[in-house]
């Protein structure tokens, strides 16, 4: 099971969260929102070969941490993954929307110049102003759409900009959501929960919840279930052996 877009810092006992993870053997991508979460959440997986961490500055946040953007700087060469970052145009968060815009670029940048990353990318109600980032910045790795809302039409633009996408339970659970997914690429796709926030039967989201993600699919693709397991494994391994991503330093990386 994969796990691509996970809170797991978020969760009310985030060390048990870890251990179950761990002991149903689920690949996790462990997302942060803010820079000064990292070292404390990659600390949980010291001991987990499976759970990956990544540096984030979540764009709901972006107004009240962007002075974190330096230690952001400082830790980049600490893990090959970036997330939780990108842009949202709630309303509630547009009056933001400059210092998002700010911080997400800086990031894009920066990931540039270190070689690129694999990125894990909020896109809420914000699919063209993140992909005209994208594309104004097109070394700055490998872009996951975490939970892509957009139109039929930016999902298009995605697609053909080399854009992968991180689906879960809670968007398959829609109709629109079954709509995107069934014209994203198959070899672009990988399963998440975005738990604890997303919720699954009323409760939050735990990361082997990705199995409901996984029947889905299978109807979807009209696929026995064990083939799109092997197509789910067949992606993680592509993403992660990326020629893009390959100088990315792993012996003293964090995970």
């Amino acid at each position: 099971m994969i796990d691509f877009h996970c809170h797991l810092d978020l969760y009310p006992d985030p060390q048990q969260m870890m251990k179950d993870a761990r002991l149903r053997d689920v690949y996790v991508l462990s997302v942060t929102t803010t820079p000064s979460a990292f070292k404390g959440t990659a600390a949980l997986a010291s001991d987990a070969p499976r759970v990956r961490t990544a540096l984030g500055l979540h764009p709901q946040l972006a107004h009240e941490r962007k002075g974190e953007l330096q230690l952001f700087d400082e830790l980049l060469s600490a893990t090959r993954y970036v997330g939780e970052v990108g842009l949202d145009g709630g309303p509630e968060f547009k009056k933001h929307w400059h210092d998002q815009l700010s911080v997400f670029n800086r990031i894009l940048g920066a990931c540039a110049k270190a070689g690129g990353r694999i990125l894990s990318i909020h896109s809420r109600r914000a699919a063209k102003p993140v992909l005209d980032a994208l594309e104004k910045y097109p070394d700055a790795g490998i872009p996951v759409l975490h939970w892509f809302s957009g139109t039929q039409r930016e999902l298009r633009r995605a697609s053909d900009m080399g854009c992968w996408f991180s689906v879960g339970p809670a968007m398959l659970a829609g109709d629109k959501g079954r709509s995107l997914v069934s014209e994203m690429p198959v070899d672009r796709i990988l399963t998440e929960t975005d738990g604890p926030f997303a919720q699954v039967d009323g409760l939050a989201a735990c990361p082997w919840d990705v199995d409901r993600a996984v029947e889905t699919l299978s109807l979807l693709w009209k696929r026995p279930r064990p083939d799109t397991e092997e197509r789910l494994a067949t992606n993680l391994k592509s993403l992660v052996e990326a020629k893009s991503v390959a100088n990315v330093a792993q012996a003293s990386a964090v995970r």
